[in-house]
């Protein structure tokens, strides 16, 4: 009797190791947030493509910002002047821009009314370095 007590009470724990509950559209945007933020600070940094973004300002996502939006299309149309540069086919930027694209469209059409912009400061999304 004690053994079975205890299957049926270990069910759960296991149940739930086995189908993790999904993260919510906000956790989703903010873990992409972070990876974009320190994707962008890598490329700068990056051996093959550090000469031709050099003069790309440093990219912050903070999705409580009400500019987040505009500060992506901003930092998406300067990586895609790359392309006059060799590094703009550079794999790294290419990832970079499809992973701010897919942020963008999460951010305005799947996680739409479940965010909440508790600030408005534009300039803070190009002038704080990424820290890892």
């Amino acid at each position: 009797m004690l053994f079975y007590a205890l299957l049926v009470l270990g069910m759960p724990t296991v149940w739930a190791q086995l189908y993790p509950i999904p993260p919510t559209c906000y956790t989703k945007v903010l873990n992409m947030g972070r990876d974009i933020t320190q994707r962008a600070a890598e490329i700068k940094q990056d051996y093959d493509t550090h000469r031709c973004t050099a003069h790309l300002p440093d990219l912050y996502i903070d999705v409580h910002n009400a500019c987040v939006m505009s500060a992506m299309n901003t930092y998406l149309s300067m990586l895609s002047d790359l392309r006059e540069r060799r590094c703009g086919y550079n794999r790294k930027v290419k990832n970079l821009s499809a992973a701010i694209r897919q942020l963008y469209f999460i951010i305005s059409q799947k996680c739409h009314g479940e965010l909440v912009f508790t600030h408005d400061n534009c300039e803070a999304l190009h002038r704080r370095p990424w820290r890892g």
